[in-house]
Order: C-alpha cells, then structure tokens, then sequence
C-alpha cells in the first residue's frame, strides 16, 4: 500500500516574517530558503510580491540558486473590486516575481467582504475566479488561500463553499483552508475539513494560527479530514502569538500518523539544527521547552524517570530523540538519584561504577552545593566541573593569584568605564593583564582571555551568551547571596556554568572560570580523541 503523502508548505520568510521583532534580510531568507529545500520541503513562500522592495530581491536571488526539492511561492491577493486583472497592480507583482507558485488570498467570510473590503458578495467571487484564471493564462501553479474560511463557514457555508469553488472552477491547484484567526477548535477544523474535503477533486489544505494554543492540533485535525496540504512556519513564529508549527506537525505527521512529509524519511534528523538555524537567522532566542526540538524536550530530572529512562527509554520518552536530531539530556537538582548521576557521568564519558562510592560523595556534595545556592540545570559544565572533583580526574590550566575591578565615572552624566586586572599563573608562568569592558564581568572577561591566550589559543572562540543575575534571599537587602548563571559557546557547541556568592562579581569570576575551563577539557578531550592521537598510543602498546 502506497503511503499518504503531505505536501508542506513552509511560509516562515512571509508569515513568520511578520511576527514582533522578526525581520530577515534578502541574504538571510536565501539561506534560510536553501536549508529548507535541503531539509526537503515542498514550497517554499518566500514573501509578499507587492509588499516591500527586499522581498522582490529575494526572488531576484533566490532564481540563481539550484533548489533540490522546493518549489518558491510569491504570495498575494486577489485583484482589487472593479478592477480587471490585467490592470491590478498585486497581479502584476505576482508575475513579475516570477516563481512558478503564485498563492493568492481571497475572502471567505461575508463579514469581511461586506464590511472589510466593502464590495458585494457577486464582486468577491468574481474577483476569486478572475484572479485565479489570470494567473494560471500566465503558467502559473496556483495555491488558493481562503482566507477565514471556517469562521466564514460556521456563518454561511454555503457562500464559504461558493468562494472555494469560484477558485476551484478557474482553475486553482491547492484550496487552502485558513483558520486565520486562531480561534477554532480541533473538532470544528476536522468535521468542516471532511465536508470540504468530500465536495472537491481539488487537493485541499490547511492554514492555521495558534491565537488558542491549537495551531498544530487544527493542521493534524484537518490532515486526519483529508487535507493533503499543511501551511506553517519553522518554530511556530508569526504575527501576533504564531503560525502552525512546521517543527511540530512535520514529526507528528511522520512518526504519530505514518504520513509522508520529505522526499527522505532520513532528513527528519535535520530537523533541530533547521530549527536553531532559523532561530539564528531570526535573531531570536530558541524556545528550551518547544517539543521535539527545544533543549528541554528530551530532558530528564527525577530521580524516577531517569532511572526508567536508563532501563527502557521509551517508559519515558514519546519517540527517539535521535530521530529528529534532538539528544537526551540528564538534569541535576535536588531531585536526583544515583541513575542521573550515573547517566551523567556516561554522557561526559567517564567509566563509573552506579553503586559506588564516588556516585554517593557526589550526591552529598551535590546536596550540600544546592543548599548554599548553586543549581546545575543550566549549568552542565559546572556540575561536569564538580564529577571530576570528586573522581580526582579535575586539573587546573590555570590558577588565580588576584583579580581587580574599578569602575570610573567622572561628571554627573559621564560614561561609565571599567577596567579589570587579572592576575594568574599559567604553566609555571605568571601573567598581569588589563582589560575594559561594558561592565564588570565583561572587563574580567576580556582581561582573563589576554591572559590565557597565549596559551590556549582556543580561548578566542568563547563567546559569552548570556548572563543572569538571581537575588536568592532579598531580605538580606544588598547583602544578599547571589547567583549567576553563565551560558558560553564557541561556534559549535554551547554551555552553562554557575557561581554563588553574596559578592556578584566573586560569583560571575566563579561561573567565568568553569565557562573557560570547560572550553579547555573540550579542547583536551578533541586533542585525545583524535586519529592521530589514537594512532600515536596504539604504535607505542604495539612495541611494548
């Protein structure tokens, strides 16, 4: 038996564009597009044709690259009331965008035609049928988008209908169902999906918001009616809370309803690194508890479940990480046991016995950590740090003699500037560097760096993400114990690192110094770890 397939329909560049704090550049929503293809979607709408001059560069652009998969979609409206379609200027634009996809709105709801566009119900047809009919003289595949088609049909379906078959009858090759106010339910979304789905020939899709928190729910709804066509945006963004989540309904489609989405079951493992890079692209901060793919989605703190989670992962885990490219976390509070401990150890590659003593004096510290303020949920490589303590398997690259930070301000409203100096010995050398930053931690930052760079020349690579400051008892007022939390990364991989102190600066140099020295194991555990190094070892055991 052949296996269903859905089209998908990617509008992140137009849709997800249009979402607060989102804009890409023409450049950006190339790669973007290009990973998309890559990842095997099947259209790609790259924006709006009369819209703004660097979404008709995009289409400029986007001709001179060799797409594998996806097709490119300008998206438009239909033409203006009383106006013919040669004489419309979104028509035009939609040509002169010249993709071989042409997806036009039109209205379904009466309200809008009466009220919104203020033109008869006859007009609105004919400029559905007329539109559609232009485009497809000029060769064009048509996507028909009817825009509020099902608060238009819980309000008249028959006149609903009658849009979707001025579309259909001119010609059009996709009727999309928009529920583009966010607000239907997943059984209202599949039992009017199924009544269109049963009128038409035409294939029929799905175009939904997330307003109610249901937009992947609506598009699985409405694909479980016979929709064949799902629309949304890579990590859900778009105008107001969002689109359908594309990261979401792409792997329920294929792992939950054994539906065909990509042209190779195997490019469903891209999918996280798609979703970071559009995050990237969209200079956003990734969403740690989206599904699937956040840092989150496969993260596990209780005791309890790590331990189920280490004998039969699927006691607690929906589906295989690794099937989306997504990697099982172990978390450390003060909910764990001897098995996160244990898997943890694993993780970062150290033989340890679960029962052994070493497992229990990192519980104790552990334990004793959290009750002075430290948390390791976000701070991986401080608890990496701590593991290797306590096995004894810890050294130093450095060590501090002394640090110093002034911060000047001369005149009422004068420029703050600050200075920090780094005192530490390397290798049996010591080093004194200055350096000046933003602020206090950024100045020790940049001063340590000089230090170390010369010998760690990988140093450079680190660049500090994010920094957060935590008051964990402000009733001690400005006396209070702080915690700040590090999150680092180097082009390829990310960390967090944790420091407690009721001094903010002492805390940020603590979580500064795990930040830098977990840059170094990793650079060391490269170094071991590589061909060459292997090779080297197993020449010298071969000759004794």
């Amino acid at each position: 038996m052949t296996m269903r397939s859905i089209e998908i329909y990617d509008t992140t560049l137009r849709d997800g564009a249009q979402a607060e704090g989102v804009s890409f550049s023409a450049v950006a929503k190339v790669q973007v597009a290009k990973r998309l293809d890559e990842f095997g979607v099947a259209m790609i709408e790259g924006g709006f044709a009369a819209s703004n001059p660097k979404d008709m560069e995009f289409f400029r652009l986007i001709k001179e690259e060799p797409l594998k998969n996806a097709k490119i979609a300008s998206f438009g409206s239909t033409r203006r009331a009383n106006v013919e379609p040669e004489a419309d200027t979104g028509l035009a634009a939609l040509l002169e965008a010249d993709t071989p996809v042409c997806t036009i709105f039109g209205k379904s709801w009466l309200l809008h035609v009466t009220e919104v566009l203020q033109t008869t119900a006859e007009e609105n047809l004919a400029m559905i049928s007329d539109s559609v009919r232009y485009l497809k003289v000029h060769g064009k595949e048509v996507v028909f988008d009817a825009e509020h088609f099902y608060d238009g049909y819980k309000d008249n379906p028959g006149y609903a209908m009658s849009a979707l078959k001025a579309a259909a009858d001119a010609g059009a090759d996709c009727l999309v169902l928009c529920e583009t106010n966010g607000g239907a339910l997943p059984h209202e979304v599949g039992e009017i999906t199924a009544a269109v789905v049963s009128a038409f020939e035409t294939p029929v899709g799905i175009h939904s918001h997330n307003d109610g928190e249901l937009g992947v729910a609506n598009a699985l709804a409405a694909v479980n009616a016979g929709a064949v066509h799902v629309q949304g945006t890579m990590n859900g963004i778009g105008e107001r809370v969002g689109n359908c989540n594309l990261s979401s309904v792409i792997p329920n489609l294929m792992l939950k309803m054994d539906l065909e989405c990509l042209p190779a079951p195997g490019n469903l493992k891209q999918l996280r690194m798609l979703s970071q890079f559009v995050y990237e692209q969209a200079n956003m901060r990734p969403f740690t508890k989206q599904a699937f793919v956040g840092d989150s989605a496969f993260a596990h703190k209780a005791g309890m479940h790590v331990d189920g989670v280490r004998k039969i992962p699927e006691s607690f885990e929906h589906i295989n990480p690794e099937r989306v490219g997504a990697k099982r976390r172990i978390l450390i509070s003060e909910l764990s046991g001897a098995s996160n401990i244990f898997l943890k150890a694993i993780e970062m590659g150290l033989e340890i016995d679960r029962k052994s003593p070493e497992v229990r004096e990192v519980l104790r510290q552990l334990e004793q950590m959290e009750k002075e303020g430290y948390e390791y949920e976000s701070a991986d490589a401080s608890f990496q740090m701590l593991i290797k303590k306590v096995l004894k398997k810890h050294q130093s690259f450095f060590e501090l003699e002394s640090f110093s930070v002034t911060v000047n301000r001369q005149g009422g409203v004068g420029e703050c500037r600050t200075a920090a100096t780094v005192k530490v010995s390397v290798k049996g050398e010591t080093e004194l560097t200055v350096g000046e930053g933003d602020g206090p931690v950024d100045a020790l930052n940049v001063a340590l760096r000089k230090a170390l760079s010369k010998f760690y020349p990988s140093i450079a690579d680190v660049v500090l993400r994010d920094y957060s400051v935590r008051i964990l008892d402000p009733e001690e007022a400005t006396a209070a114990k702080t915690r700040v939390l590090i999150e680092s990364g180097d082009g390829e991989k990310t960390w967090g690192t944790v420091g407690v102190s009721e001094n903010i600066i002492e805390a940020s140099w603590e979580a500064l110094v795990d930040s830098v020295e977990y840059k170094l194991f990793l650079e060391e555990e490269k170094v071991r770890t590589s061909p060459q190094e292997i090779s080297k070892h197993h020449t010298i055991d071969d000759h004794g």
